[in-house]
């Protein structure tokens, strides 16, 4: 039997029913969505006026703040925006689409993370060979290389749900696409489904923490041989991306680390996936590390000088 589409249109259930808990959502996400915007944005202004892509870990830093604005404006806006509205609802393609674009810039997320820990390992561990090893042409295809991965898993995502029959209950109880509540309505069987689904996004955000923890173990081990200074530096740069890295992965593995399944708290655990970490990437990133903060203090000092100087 082909499968049977009778649903056109889906409608969220969203964080909450309650009016007066809805309008106070619509004051804190609109602001989290503001800061998600300008944060990563000073972060890529400051990296490309300030010369920065020439070096690898900026020109990652630089790419992660570009995801970080994406990621969470494939289901930021939409939420703010149904948090106003009386129906929550999303046509059966901009479903498809969103699903798509989470998990596309949630892994592309993920494996710019794991580079970023290489490119921490090179400098601190092979500091002598570190531009031979973290050339221009290697960051550049390294970075080809999370995009290709990001898309790769996001098809297989996608086509999952494609091909599920949906003739019955379109509420989706969540505030945006994503595979596990959308299982819950398909009028088929979806042990198969949510299995393969489970293996695929395990795989990414499991295994993207492991590789995570061990980099950064190597690391610590390593900075034993370094001087003072230099194991200051060396942690103060490793903290923000072992702090990223918890605040991120943590909820993800929550989420896609179990067969289809699914929790009242999924949507708040989704909600630091989305959002927070988006939020507060700029802010560890920047707060954590001097250079960056130089970069900035300098950047914006020199444009206000030439400010004031053409009053």
């Amino acid at each position: 039997m082909g499968k049977v589409h009778n649903v056109t249109t889906f409608v969220f259930l969203g964080l909450s029913q309650n009016p007066k808990v809805e309008d106070i959502f619509i004051v804190v996400f609109s602001f989290f969505y503001t800061a998600i915007l300008l944060g990563n944005l000073l972060i890529m202004l400051t990296v490309r006026m300030g010369n920065l892509l020439k070096s690898p870990m900026y020109f990652f830093l630089n790419y992660l703040s570009f995801v970080d604005i994406c990621f969470s404006s494939v289901t930021a806006p939409k939420m703010i925006f149904d948090l106003l509205a009386k129906s929550k609802t999303i046509s059966y393609v901009g479903c498809m689409l969103q699903l798509f674009g989470v998990h596309f810039f949630g892994s592309t997320e993920i494996f710019i993370l794991i580079i970023m820990a290489y490119d921490r390992y090179v400098a601190i561990c092979k500091p002598l060979h570190y531009t031979t090893i973290m050339d221009q042409g290697r960051c550049n295809k390294m970075m080809l290389g999370t995009w290709a991965g990001g898309f790769l898993h996001s098809v297989i995502q996608m086509a999952l749900v494609r091909q599920l029959p949906f003739c019955g209950s379109n509420v989706i109880d969540h505030y945006f696409c994503d595979v596990h509540p959308m299982l819950k309505l398909a009028c088929s069987d979806t042990y198969v489904v949510g299995v393969v689904e489970t293996a695929n996004s395990g795989t990414v955000s499991l295994g993207g923490f492991i590789i995570l923890m061990i980099s950064y173990t190597v690391i610590l081990v390593s900075l034993r041989q370094q001087s003072a200074e230099g194991r200051r530096k060396a942690l103060s740069t490793c903290g923000s991306h072992i702090a990223v890295v918890i605040i991120f992965f943590g909820p993800c593995i929550f989420m896609y680390m179990r067969p289809d399944t699914t929790f009242a708290e999924d949507k708040m655990v989704a909600v630091f996936y989305t959002i927070i970490t988006p939020m507060l990437n700029p802010m560890i990133y920047t707060l954590r590390n001097a250079e960056v903060k130089n970069a900035m203090k300098k950047l914006w000092c020199r444009k206000f000088s030439w400010v004031s100087n053409d009053k």
